[in-house]
């Protein structure tokens, strides 16, 4: 199994951070993984995206044209990365940050009301938790157990006491996930 992942938003709507705990979660699991961000000088506000590969096998290198799964989170994103999706891959994206929704139709797409469910449970933070548990439910890669090892290894000590919202908001985003369209 190998799964390449982009996922793509607005600096300050934790994508670097979802990515890094996408990314220990599979060291936890004993994966071989990458993790390759890439961001502007503006970061919070700025275009912010990274790569995480997760694989049982050894990755020969970290930068990819396609992807098997996007997680997009603004339109600029979107414009971008829709075309770079594989076919019969998987888009997810938050229609908050989305004008224009994805046209594919040669790939699995879901809508992920992140934004509105963090609100919803009182805490605009757990965002990138929710749409990361909406992730793990349509591409169940990794163990519920092994995503609360990744966010132990991943968060510094004194913000661990969030573990909890955090796992809270992923079970939430795997409750929300709606099918747009499934090939």
């Amino acid at each position: 199994m190998t799964e390449e992942i982009i996922i793509a938003g607005f600096g300050g709507q934790g994508v670097l951070s979802m990515g890094k705990i996408l990314a220990y979660s599979g060291i936890m699991e004993d994966k071989e993984v990458t993790w390759f961000p890439s961001y502007g000088p503006e970061m919070r506000g700025g275009t912010a995206n990274v790569t995480v590969i997760v694989s049982d096998t050894r990755i020969s290198s970290p930068i990819l044209q396609e992807f098997d799964t996007a997680i997009i989170l603004n339109q600029q994103s979107m414009d971008k990365f829709e075309k770079a999706v594989k076919p019969g891959g998987t888009l997810l994206y938050d229609p908050n940050g989305v004008i224009h929704p994805p046209t594919r139709t040669d790939i699995n797409i879901y809508k992920v009301e992140g934004t509105k469910t963090a609100v919803d449970m009182g805490n605009p933070k757990v965002f990138n938790m929710i749409v990361f548990g909406s992730y793990l439910k349509v591409r169940p890669i990794l163990s519920l157990d092994n995503v609360e090892k990744g966010l132990q290894k991943s968060l510094p000590e004194r913000y661990h006491k969030l573990i909890p919202l955090n796992l809270e908001a992923i079970k939430k985003g795997q409750d929300i996930v709606e099918t747009v369209q499934a090939v």
